[in-house]
């Protein structure tokens, strides 16, 4: 696998909501943030106040 397959496929597993090897500093950076950012949304109401 070519060093842009990798990535291709961790930055798929994160999308998917997997959780990908977190022995990486970064790979743990950036799930978290795709876990806030999915937290912060399913909190968030979409209708317009009245």
């Amino acid at each position: 696998m070519t060093p842009e397959e990798r990535t291709e496929a961790l930055l798929d597993a994160l999308a998917r909501g997997e959780q990908p090897d977190l022995a990486d500093p970064a790979v743990r950076l950036l799930a978290a943030l795709r876990a806030d950012v999915t937290q912060r949304r399913s909190s968030v109401s979409m209708t317009p106040s009245t």
